[in-house]
């Protein structure tokens, strides 16, 4: 198992209309299509920075699952074109993070 820490710079201003899409669209959508969201932050200062996660039992099952959401015409169409409008060009890292033997997310 492993998850996907995912932090993105949102355009200025915009963060409460990501919020939104994310909650409302993004979110529900994906986990209809059976991703695993555990978590989303966004910056207590800084306006621009909102982080989420997701788990994945295997790489066999991210690839699925990544072919399921953004290949679907529903993504490509529909959720693709309102968040490129809201997040800075280049204004995504993702990092690929396992939990210790310790963590409650084991």
């Amino acid at each position: 198992m492993f998850y996907e820490l995912r932090q993105y710079k949102i355009a200025p201003g915009k963060m409460d209309a990501w919020v939104k899409v994310m909650e409302e669209e993004i979110l529900p959508f994906q986990v209809a299509c059976g991703m695993v969201i555990t978590g989303m932050f966004r910056g207590e200062e800084d306006e621009t920075v909102f982080v989420w996660m997701r788990r994945f039992e295997s790489e066999e099952e991210r690839e699925r699952l990544y072919a399921r959401v953004y290949d679907s015409d529903h993504w490509k169409n529909e959720i693709g074109p309102q968040v490129a409008g809201l997040i800075e060009p280049g204004g995504v890292q993702v990092q690929r993070i396992v939990p210790t033997p310790h963590s409650a997310t084991q």
